[in-house]
């Protein structure tokens, strides 16, 4: 009888998580370089059920193993139904979103994979597809919110008196005509999808996304940005079917909780 009332639950806690990730999806539908996070649910069996196992070369490894695989004496699993489903993870959808043209000097969009390298005050670098750069009070070629961007060599700065300033479409920082002040590089890696939002569109590499590695013959589309490749209509429907899905687990934990009642009223009166 607790069976179904703790998968109906753990169906609840996971359709809000997935409400929480389309309605930040829905959020930066507007924002320059957004990609959209897309997530997945795993039942708590297969995160759980991590035991110590000696390899062949006699090492102490955790494998995974399934509940009706394990060891136990005297124990037998029927069915093979997981107690719960746990939200397990939400990755980033890398598929590139539209170019709009803004004939800002400093707005640019990579031409394909890769991610521009920004720093903040204190020198923690961050990672973003946002090409709609400006100008500090230095000089600095800075994001919308002061994070610096990176090129070869570090910041790159134009000074206080630069006219004309341009950016070519191999990432050269040109200032009154000819003079070349820096050139942005960008970065890609292993595996993308992996990288973890840090919050103002901001992107940091996490163990399965691997280390970032300096793109070679980078292009750039300048004076145009790359929108969030975020489609309403795809996030509404989503949006429905887990708030179907949230309601359907919803009924179903107040039906086995009045079985439950009913159970307990009929044993009480035995």
């Amino acid at each position: 009888m607790h069976r179904g009332i703790y998968e109906a639950a753990s169906g609840m806690l996971v359709q809000e998580t997935h409400l929480d990730v389309i309605t930040n999806n829905l959020a930066n539908v507007d924002t320059p370089g957004y990609k959209r996070r897309i997530s997945a649910t795993a039942d708590f069996s297969a995160l759980l059920d991590d035991i110590e196992k000696v390899s062949e070369d006699g090492e102490t490894k955790l494998a995974t193993v399934l509940p009706a695989d394990m060891p136990f004496k005297g124990r037998r699993i029927i069915g093979s139904v997981a107690l719960a489903a746990v939200f397990s993870e939400d990755v980033m959808d890398t598929f590139p979103g539209v170019l709009k043209t803004t004939e800002s000097p400093l707005d640019v969009a990579i031409d394909g994979k890769g991610f521009f390298a920004v720093t903040d005050a204190n020198d923690n670098r961050f990672y973003t597809r946002e090409g709609n750069f400006v100008l500090d009070n230095n000089g600095n070629i800075v994001t919308p919110n002061g994070m610096q961007l990176q090129g070869e060599g570090g910041a790159i700065n134009v000074g206080n008196n630069a006219r004309d300033i341009a950016i070519n479409h191999t990432g050269q920082v040109i200032v009154n005509g000819n003079e070349v002040v820096g050139r942005i590089v960008a970065y890609n890696f292993e595996r993308p999808t992996y990288l973890r939002h840090e919050g103002k569109n901001l992107l940091v590499p996490t163990e399965q996304s691997g280390e970032a590695e300096q793109i070679e013959n980078l292009k750039l589309w300048n004076g145009a940005l790359e929108m969030s490749n975020v489609e309403v209509v795809t996030e509404m429907v989503r949006m429905i079917e887990a708030q179907r899905i949230y309601e359907g687990a919803s009924k179903a934990l107040m039906t086995h909780d009045e079985n439950t009642s009913r159970m307990i009223t009929s044993f009480s009166r035995g």
